[in-house]
């Protein structure tokens, strides 16, 4: 978040206002254009999460040099190997996966309510609450936009961290009063033009930059412009900043900060290692009195001659480097365990759990993933609050019904691997227990309510199937007489 000071957040309050007194003017952009300047530095960091993320890690950066005549030069003639590994995004991976890979389950007491909500959140929702996730460990934070769209229907968009700067309340650090968005366009000659936005909770201003200077950007129709309009063409506000922070931690950084020295060392230990082994390739020749002057006319005659000539007593030796394999091994090993334990994620490698773990080995596995998880979901929930929040004043707005956001329960189905064979033991022991609760244990169950009418409707078939029972004779007397 950028660090707002009492000062900077008096001034952007009071130019919002004098332009909402005169209606004629836009507000003064002088502290929205020093705002984006500082945020500058937050912005990159925030884009080396991504870097790592797309295995662009520093050792893609390294350089080699050399000296000559006291001079540091870069050597191009040396191994430069620069390998990069994939740590961050596979934690990153694992993280999503593991917490929403499977969708968010919505439940409310009210019947049409839930329904109304299941109808919205459809594939598209899934997976944006994915790209939320994976941004945010990537960056720290990533932004949920809500909107109506030009057919009047409600929609939402994710707007990328590092476009955006919060201005909240500095008394409370909750509200939020103001949002900034900017972002470069590029036109078809590839030059680049920056836009500007500014949110507040009734409307949104536009500026372009001209000359180092932000502009009105009469390229909209209406600016400021108001969030949405009716049919008419009224234009409405939501009384709340249309842009919502899902943050990946309290502290609102990336997961990349916590491993990244141990990925830039394991990163370069390999690349020393491959260096060294080409390296390995050119032989070093320890000349021992050679009665030549020039080391190019030595290498001629050990090429074309096989032969070289020195002087009494003298001749040469070949040496090769050697690499400490045993101890690069162990040091890249400390480093992967140290990867996966302060990375949080999981190493599922059979040396390490074995070919058929128990559960509870399964659980200690997943342990710190667990950890993990729970800080983004702690962050998460609020969020996703504050979106239905818009949902439901869209639905009061269309006259669809008033629901109070806050009664809607999410659950977050997590993905863990399971010993599906003792999880199926442990349920067909369990006879004291009733069947809908067994098989909402059972691991190749996804929907109870649905398994429980497939069972029915077996049962049922299967009844209809069987032959119908005959009359069976109750007398088995023969043909006697009774007795009187």
């Amino acid at each position: 978040m950028y660090p707002m000071t009492p000062t900077h957040t008096e001034e952007l309050l009071k130019i919002i206002q004098d332009s909402a007194e005169t209606s004629d003017t836009l507000p003064d952009t002088t502290v929205i254009q020093k705002m984006i300047d500082k945020h500058e530095l937050e912005r990159d960091r925030m884009l080396e999460g991504v870097a790592y993320y797309l295995n662009q890690a520093d050792i893609k950066k390294r350089l080699r040099y050399f000296y000559e005549d006291g001079v540091r030069k870069i050597d191009t003639e040396k191994p430069n190997n620069r390998i990069s590994h994939s740590w961050h995004k596979l934690l990153v991976q694992q993280k999503v996966q593991y917490l929403v890979g499977k969708p968010i389950t919505f439940n409310a007491d009210d019947s049409k309510f839930l329904q109304l909500v299941n109808d919205f959140v459809n594939e598209d929702f899934d997976d944006c609450i994915q790209e939320l996730l994976k941004n945010a460990s990537n960056k720290g934070r990533e932004w949920l936009h809500p909107f109506v769209d030009e057919e009047g229907e409600f929609d939402f968009i994710r707007i990328p961290a590092e476009e955006v700067i919060p201005v909240y309340d500095t008394t409370k650090k909750r509200k939020l009063l103001y949002a900034i968005r900017y972002y470069d366009v590029k036109n078809i000659d590839d030059e680049f033009t920056r836009k500007v936005e500014l949110y507040t909770d009734e409307q949104i201003f536009y500026y372009v930059e001209y000359n180092g200077a932000l502009v009105q950007d009469f390229a909209y129709e209406n600016n400021p412009e108001s969030h949405f309009y009716d049919k008419q063409g009224n234009g409405y506000g939501w009384g709340k900043v249309p842009m919502i922070e899902f943050k990946n931690n309290e502290e609102g950084v990336s997961d990349l900060i916590f491993y990244k020295d141990l990925i830039d060392a394991y990163n370069g230990n390999i690349s020393n290692n491959a260096n060294t082994f080409d390296e390995m390739q050119d032989i070093i020749f320890e000349l021992i009195n050679y009665s030549g002057d020039d080391l190019s006319e030595f290498m001629t005659n050990l090429r074309h001659y096989k032969a070289v000539a020195v002087g009494e007593g003298g001749g040469f030796n070949m040496k090769t480097a050697e690499i400490p394999i045993d101890s690069a091994n162990t040091h890249l090993d400390r480093l992967e365990e140290n990867i996966y334990r302060f990375g949080q994620g999981v190493n599922n490698n059979p040396d390490k759990v074995g070919n058929s773990p128990t559960n509870v080995a399964i659980k200690n596995l997943y342990s710190l993933l667990d950890l993990k998880a729970n800080e983004a979901e702690r962050k998460f929930r609020p969020a996703l609050h504050a979106f239905f929040w818009f949902f439901t004043e869209y639905l009061k707005m269309t006259d669809q019904g008033e629901y109070d956001p806050t009664l809607l329960q999410m659950t977050f189905n997590r993905s863990r691997m399971t010993n599906e064979l003792e999880e199926v033991q442990m349920g067909s022991q369990s006879t004291d227990i009733s069947k809908e609760t067994r098989l909402a244990h059972h691991p190749w169950v996804d929907d109870v309510e649905a398994e429980l009418k497939r069972i029915k409707d077996e049962e049922e078939e299967y009844r209809n199937s069987m032959p119908p029972l005959t009359d069976i004779p109750t007398d088995t007397g023969g043909d006697e007489d009774e007795p009187e």
